[in-house]
């Protein structure tokens, strides 16, 4: 364990207790601007001479009804680079994006350590944000100081390393908190000729990704990126930067490997095993239309039948879904196999599809090969039409892309988002008619997307292991897919005229993905949800995320954070405070 404390004069502060009694009702809060106790301009200064003049006041974009900046929200990476934002701006009657008072743009542990002593002596609401994709709002709160580590996206690889006092050596990479899984894949995949894995969106944050557990593409054949985490550099509410591995702190390591970000610390460093690349990764694309009620229902009892005897297995991942008009999309993406090797796989469903004209119809579709070195090179994806959109800014990085299939998410404002792990056994012949029911049901109602690289189910055995060993609900090792069914609007923010977020249509939308996801639900099995793809209103969240693990991630939030300095919503340990965060409610 390394456990470097504050130089004397780094903030000027020493650790007191982090809470003060508010005088409504004996409660202990947190003090908001105006308060008694927030911190003078004085204080305010010391703390930015101790970060090295890296703190800043936040402002909102939208500060007056403003809509100039909205051109701009179609962009990850511009939202990305803006301290006030965050990729999702909102979700209905849940929460709306809003900037922190001030920021520490952290460079460092250093300057981390520095935010967190000064945020725990002075009673403050404390955010952390890396990539800002957190749907469910952990990456902003008004009123708050803001650690933003955006600045920390070093990405240095390893031959051989091996964690502080344990483990054997091994190929890795150690990645900062702020870097987005661009930053990783350029290094790793592109320039390396290796794999690491990690988050599907190009723009996603390194760190919070691994946290939440952090599902990837690849996660059939790879585990989670959690599953791959060697060792990892932390700030804990005492203002200590600690290494935490198998042999250090290894209570407070398995809580980092899916214990959600934002409840333990503020995560620096991160390094992760990095794999030997495949020959080839790949895409499967197509749509099918049935033409009948009664056709459809054979194409649903189709798809999960091949899935069950042909896809699940650590070759496949990504998703098919079926939709409302009768409607199944693949989306599907693969690995280790040629391009020829993966059309003999999908043959039999597609020579089904065109032996029956008049029941479906079904455009060409596409099955893509590439060298995986190739795979987030920018050079030869931005050749193929359609595939990927670049950072359009006049000074961008020319490496910066993203998927044109993602460009939906980018400033959205949720209506709804549900999502729960299916049993494999739900496809055993015996039970696969009753998934077929509800399928049809559920998709006659809104679009239900099976994110199959979301379970480990079929996974490689090594997967399977590793991913066990992680702080995720064990649910995940039994589903063989992720089911999401969700609702969205483009940017919006209350208070721009022309501008604002379709409220009525939220709640709508909500009420028709709840009418769609009942009857998934209702197979039961041991069910549960992904704690960074889930629903915010989640009444039964602590084990619907982590299942039987909860009770242990708890006993190690009080164990390094027993003040609660650290907040999120359904993070561990928040049961006991406000929706807000700013006040223990026992």
């Amino acid at each position: 364990m390394l456990r470097r404390t504050l130089l004397k004069g780094a903030a000027g502060v020493s650790l007191l207790p982090a809470l003060v009694d508010s005088a409504r009702g004996g409660h202990m809060r947190r003090v908001r601007p105006g308060d008694r106790g927030w911190p003078s301009p004085a204080e305010w200064s010391r703390l930015k001479q101790a970060v090295g003049g890296r703190l800043t006041a936040v402002e909102s974009p939208f500060a007056g009804g403003n809509a100039d900046v909205f051109p701009s929200l179609h962009n990850p990476f511009f939202v990305g680079d803006n301290v006030a934002l965050t990729e999702t701006l909102g979700w209905t009657d849940a929460w709306t994006s809003q900037p922190s008072r001030y920021a520490v743009l952290a460079k460092n542990s250093k300057d981390v350590a520095a935010a967190v002593a000064f945020a725990h002596k002075h009673s403050l609401r404390l955010v952390v944000k890396g990539g800002g994709h957190s749907y469910l709002g952990g990456s902003n709160a008004p009123d708050s100081l803001l650690i933003w580590t955006r600045g920390m996206r070093e990405v240095t690889l390893h031959d051989s390393f091996t964690p502080r006092g344990c483990g054997t050596p091994e190929p890795a990479v150690s990645i900062g908190s702020g870097a987005m899984w661009l930053d990783a894949y350029e290094a790793v995949t592109t320039n390396g000729g290796r794999y690491v894995q990690g988050g599907g969106c190009t723009t996603v944050g390194v760190a919070g990704l691994v946290l939440g557990g952090g599902f990837g593409s690849f996660s059939k054949r790879f585990g989670t990126a959690a599953a791959s985490l060697l060792e990892a550099e932390i700030v804990t509410a005492d203002g200590v930067v600690r290494i935490v591995n198998a042999s250090s702190n290894p209570d407070l390591f398995w809580a980092l490997k899916g214990g959600g970000g934002g409840s333990f610390g503020v995560v620096t460093r991160l390094t992760l095993r990095t794999h030997e690349l495949p020959n080839f990764f790949g895409a499967v694309n197509a749509t099918i239309t049935a033409s009948s009620d009664a056709a459809y229902r054979e194409l649903v009892e189709r798809m999960l039948s091949f899935y069950a005897e042909s896809l699940l297995n650590e070759h496949w991942g990504e998703q098919f879904a079926f939709q409302p008009g009768r409607q199944l999309v693949l989306s599907m993406v693969f690995q280790g196999l040629a391009q020829a090797q993966a059309q003999s796989v999908w043959k039999p469903f597609f020579d089904w599809i065109a032996a029956h004209p008049a029941d479906y119809t079904m455009p060409a579709p596409i099955v893509l090969a590439l060298p995986a070195r190739d795979f987030w090179n920018p050079a030869v994806l931005g050749a193929v039409p359609g595939i990927i959109r670049f950072d359009d800014r006049p000074d961008a990085p020319k490496r910066n892309f993203y998927w044109a299939g993602d460009a939906g998410q980018v400033s959205q404002v949720l209506h709804s988002y549900q999502s729960t792990w299916l049993s494999q056994r739900l496809l055993r012949p015996a039970r696969r008619p009753a998934l077929v029911d509800a399928l049809v049901r559920a998709s006659n109602v809104w679009r239900v997307g099976f994110h199959v690289n979301k379970g480990i189910a079929g996974a490689r055995p090594q997967a399977v292991a590793r991913t066990a060993a992680t702080a995720m609900n064990p649910a995940v090792l039994d589903a063989f897919a992720l089911v999401i069914v969700a609702a969205n609007e483009p940017p919006a923010y209350p208070g721009v005229p022309g501008h604002e977020p379709n409220v009525a249509q939220g709640r709508r939308d909500a009420r028709l993905v709840t009418e769609a996801m009942a009857p998934l639900k209702a197979l039961g099995g041991q069910q549960g949800s992904y704690v960074s793809e889930t629903d915010y209103f989640e009444s039964n969240w602590q084990t619907a995320f982590w299942g039987h693990h909860y009770p242990r991630l708890k006993r190690t939030k009080h164990r390094y954070d027993p003040d609660g300095l650290f907040f999120v919503h359904h993070g561990v340990g928040s049961e006991g405070w406000s929706t807000d965060g700013f006040t223990r409610t026992n």
